[in-house]
């Protein structure tokens, strides 16, 4: 019984710290949401519930081993993973409340902080979070913070803001990513579209250093670079995003795109948008309402409001119109799973199956009817989030093999897959359930 007891112990910790880590949206920078050494799908039951000083719109991540979340009340949390006990807490700055008296519109989270996911880098050992703040001298303010992910000691602070925009009309939602010494910021606007705001992909030093860049949509205005999962770097370093409706209906202005970026440079070198672009753009109809599916079979699938789905050849994004394939899908919000050339979208009628062939085609599998949130997979499972409820569903069927109750969470949320444990932020907190 000794032993069984002793192998039962250790089961447990490997399965605990299998996945060293999960340090951004969607566990790596290509943004997969694929957690391949996690533990296989058994059954739910409740871990720990763990109430934290404001809501979490970001997705948990994995740093030094503590799950890292940050709140809308400008709180950074590292917390216990078994256990959820908090380890230290770190509260940056106030965040903007009755945000309609000081932003360009009130948007739609009030207090407003931090939302946009954290991203941890190895290298400089800093967990990267963007709070937003107001005092009646410096105005808004967006700050880059970086702090050490074992003790929450502040590295490094920064103010960060786009260049030639109204700092009370920029929204940063959009997680974070670091790659080669570099942390991608991304910006848009306050919902409503109020306000001199642009879109636009920040690249800043991440040891601190002088240097940092920024690409800003050449729109006359909008062009938010928004969705959830933030930019995609792909393995040599280039980085993929989505870009949102902008102001301009007659001349194109790089809006309504899948843009890629030189990261030495952080100026364009290619792009995609729809021949459509400027209807969408009078409409609302635009791409970056989805982070980009990177996927293995050479294709970017891409779709957005418009309820059209893309595919672009990684290499050549084509320009106008230059879509290898485009057809009817769904319209789809925040980020998708992606294993090797099987995509899981976050569709508003529930997460939907597409499988990428090569030669660009693409053919849709399944829809889980009603559960809408950004997927993420790992052995035996795909985990969403529909209304107050965590699903695992089959990946072959979507079939719902399990639900459990995780309280209200936001239109957002991303869970994090790590050992045998899926961490869910909340309105309030964060939330762990087993999975085996």
């Amino acid at each position: 019984m000794r032993r069984i007891l002793v192998a039962l112990s250790a089961l447990l910790i490997v399965l605990v710290s299998v996945d060293a880590g999960w340090p951004t949206d969607h566990g790596d920078n290509l943004r997969s949401g694929n957690a391949t050494s996690a533990a296989a799908f058994r059954s739910f039951s409740a871990a720990f519930g763990r109430t934290l000083d404001g809501a979490v719109y970001g997705s948990p991540i994995m740093a030094g081993g503590n799950v890292i979340v940050a709140t809308e009340n400008n709180t950074v949390y590292a917390l216990n993973p078994t256990t959820g006990a908090v380890k230290w807490s770190h509260h940056l700055r106030s965040p903007i409340t009755n945000t309609g008296s000081v932003l360009a519109c009130s948007g739609n989270i009030d207090p407003t902080g931090i939302t946009g996911t954290p991203a941890y880098d190895p290298v400089t050992n800093r967990v990267f979070v963007v709070t937003i703040t107001y005092n009646a001298t410096t105005g808004v303010t967006h700050e880059l913070w970086g702090l050490n992910p074992a003790t929450g000691q502040v590295g490094l602070s920064k103010r960060v803001e786009v260049p030639g925009t109204d700092s009370k009309a920029q929204q940063q939602r959009a997680a974070l990513a670091v790659d080669r010494g570099n942390v991608y910021i991304s910006f848009g606007g306050l919902i409503g579209d109020c306000g001199r705001y642009k879109g636009a992909v920040l690249s800043i030093k991440a040891n601190g250093a002088a240097g940092g860049k920024a690409y800003v949509v050449p729109t006359p205005r909008e062009g938010a670079v928004w969705a959830a999962g933030g930019p995609v770097v792909a393995p040599n370093g280039r980085v993929f995003f989505a870009v949102g409706n902008g102001e301009s209906t007659s001349t194109y202005d790089y809006s309504d795109s899948v843009t890629e970026l030189d990261p030495a440079t952080m100026t364009r070198v290619d792009f995609f948008a729809p021949s459509s672009w400027a209807n969408d753009n009078a409409n609302d109809l635009d791409l970056g309402s989805m982070t980009p599916a990177y996927t293995s079979a050479g294709y970017i699938l891409q779709a957005g409001k418009s309820g059209t789905a893309y595919t672009v050849r990684i290499g050549h994004l084509g320009g106008i119109g230059g879509q290898v394939r485009s057809g009817s899908l769904c319209r789809a919000f925040g980020v998708s799973a992606v294993t090797g050339s099987t995509v899981y979208l976050p569709c508003t009628n529930g997460v939907t199956r597409v499988d990428v062939h090569s030669d660009g085609t693409f053919t849709k599998r399944w829809t889980a009817a009603n559960i809408p949130g950004s997927p993420i997979t790992g052995p035996g499972a795909l985990y969403s989030l529909g209304g107050t409820r965590l699903y695992a569903l089959s990946g072959s069927t979507g079939a719902t093999l399990s639900s459990i109750a995780v309280g209200n969470t936001t239109r957002f949320a991303t869970p994090m897959l790590v050992g045998n444990l899926v961490y869910v932020g909340t309105t309030t907190g964060i939330v762990a359930v087993k999975v085996a």
